[in-house]
């Protein structure tokens, strides 16, 4: 996530030379191009961070900082 990013809330993914970002509310790719099973794995941490990801982006639109992190997959 970075500071004063524009809506819709999203996050930006990298994963071996795949760039893509996605809405946290419906885990959609909004830009960019991922391997399938990245994307899969992407879409389900989303899903299970979705209020922890929407916390975080409210912190970093006021310019908190650091901002918190947010647990991976296990």
């Amino acid at each position: 996530m970075y500071y004063n990013e524009h809506n819709p809330p999203h996050i930006h993914a990298v994963y071996s030379g795949y760039k893509a970002s996605y809405e946290i509310k419906t885990g959609k790719r909004m830009t960019g191009n991922m391997s399938k099973t990245a994307e899969k794995l992407i879409k389900q941490w989303v899903s299970m961070r979705e209020k922890e990801l929407l916390n975080v982006w409210q912190l970093a639109r006021t310019q908190v900082s650091p901002l918190p992190n947010v647990e991976p997959l296990e």
